[in-house]
C-alpha cells in the first residue's frame, strides 16, 4: 500500500531504533533524563530561544503555548484554517478557558491587512485579544510558507499592538528547507514555539515547545497537569535527534516529489489543481466527475492511500518513505484513472 495520508505513518528506521536502544535516560519528572535536558536545550539553542519542552504531541505543544500566554476570558487569533482552530478537539476553551476569533487569510496565512482593527478589550463586553497564532507551514493551507518579510511585519503589527505570537510550527523544517530560512529567526518573531519531530522527520513521538525559561517553566507544570509528564523519554528524544539530524535532509526530495505529482493532477480531466500552490510535501486537489469518497475508494482498490479534505478535496502527502518507484506508480495511476 502506498500510504499518502499523512507524514506521519512513517515507521522508524532500523538506525533509529538503535540510536533509541543507546539513549543514556532517567526519570524526567525528576528531570533526570540527560538526553531529554541536552535534547531540549539544543532545539531551544537552534531556534533562538531560551528553554524547550518536549511534548507527546504537537496538540500539547500548542495548547501549552496558548496556555502560558494567555488567562481565562482572552482571546486569540488565527486563521480559520488554523490546527488550533481545526483539529484539537476545542481544547483552548477547556484548558485555558479563551476563545478563539478565526479569521479569513490566504491559503492559511494571515497578513497584517487581515489582522488590522481586530484586537478587542477596550470596553468591559468585549475579550480581550492576547495572542496572533501563525501557522507554518499551513495544513489546510496546503503546505505554503510564510516569507521572511511577511513574518517581520507580523512581528512588527504585534508589537505595536503589544501581541503575543505562538508559532504552530508542527511542519516548520519544511517551512525552513522550502524558504532557506535560518531557525534562530523564527526565534525573533515568536514569543512560544511549537515544533514537531513525529511529521516530515519521521520520529515515532514528539513535539516541543519553545519558549523563555519563565514560560517553559510555566508550562512543565501544566504538561504534568494534563498527563504529559513523562519517565524515560530520552528513548524518545533520541528517536527525534536522529530524525533531526538524518531525515530533515530528505525533506527536499519530498517537496520535489509533491510538485511532480502536482504536475500529473494538473494534466488529469476529472480533476482540477491549483498548479502553483505546492510549496512543500502537501498537495490538495479537487474532484470535478465523480465524489470524494468514490475517488478515494478507487485509489485504495489500486493500492494508494489519501484522505478527504473537504466536500470535494483530497489531500496527498509526501514523506521520506514514499520512493521514486511508488511516485511513478501513482503518476501512471493517475492518468489511467482521472483522464
Amino acid at each position: 500500500m502506498i500510504d499518502l495520508r499523512s507524514d506521519t505513518v512513517t515507521k522508524p528506521t532500523p538506525e533509529m531504533l538503535e540510536a533509541m536502544q543507546r539513549a543514556e535516560v532517567g526519570d524526567d519528572v525528576f528531570a533526570e533524563d540527560k538526553h531529554a535536558i541536552s535534547f531540549q536545550k539544543k532545539v531551544a539553542k537552534m531556534f533562538g530561544m531560551e528553554s524547550g519542552l518536549f511534548v507527546p504531541s504537537g496538540t500539547m505543544g500548542n495548547q501549552l503555548g496558548v496556555k502560558v500566554l494567555t488567562e481565562p476570558g482572552d482571546e486569540i487569533l488565527i486563521d480559520e484554517k488554523g490546527h488550533i482552530f481545526n483539529y484539537e478537539t476545542g481544547a483552548s476553551a477547556l484548558l485555558s478557558g479563551i476563545q478563539i476569533h478565526a479569521l479569513t487569510g490566504d491559503w492559511g496565512k494571515l497578513q497584517v491587512h487581515h489582522l488590522r482593527n481586530k484586537k478587542r478589550g477596550i470596553h468591559d463586553w468585549e475579550p480581550v485579544t492576547k495572542v496572533i497564532c501563525l501557522e507554518n507551514t499551513t495544513n489546510k493551507g496546503g503546505g505554503a510558507c510564510y516569507t521572511r518579510l511577511e513574518l517581520e511585519e507580523v512581528k512588527a503589527f504585534a508589537d505595536k499592538e503589544t501581541l503575543f505570537i505562538h508559532l504552530d510550527g508542527a511542519r516548520i523544517w519544511n517551512a525552513i528547507t522550502a524558504t532557506g530560512i535560518e531557525p534562530e529567526f523564527f526565534g525573533t518573531i515568536a514569543d512560544t514555539i511549537s515544533v514537531c519531530f513525529s511529521k516530515g522527520l519521521g520520529a515515532p513521538v514528539g513535539s516541543m515547545l519553545l519558549s523563555s525559561k519563565e514560560r517553559i517553566a510555566k508550562a512543565r507544570r501544566f504538561r504534568k497537569m494534563w498527563g504529559g509528564g513523562m519517565r524515560q523519554i530520552g528513548i524518545l528524544t533520541s528517536a527525534a535527534e536522529y530524525a533531526l539530524e538524518h531525515h530533515w535532509p530528505l525533506l527536499e526530495g519530498d517537496h520535489r516529489r509533491a510538485m511532480e505529482f502536482a504536475k500529473t493532477v494538473e494534466e488529469c480531466s476529472r480533476l482540477s489543481i491549483e498548479p502553483d500552490s505546492v510549496e512543500t510535501n502537501i498537495v490538495l486537489f479537487d474532484v470535478l466527475e465523480g465524489d470524494v469518497p468514490g475517488v478515494l475508494a478507487e485509489l485504495e482498490k489500486h493500492g494508494i492511500r489519501m484522505v478527504p479534505f473537504g466536500p470535494k478535496t483530497i489531500r496527498a502527502t509526501f514523506h521520506f518513505q514514499i520512493s521514486e518507484q511508488e511516485l511513478k506508480i501513482v503518476k501512471e495511476t493517475f492518468k489511467l484513472l482521472f483522464n
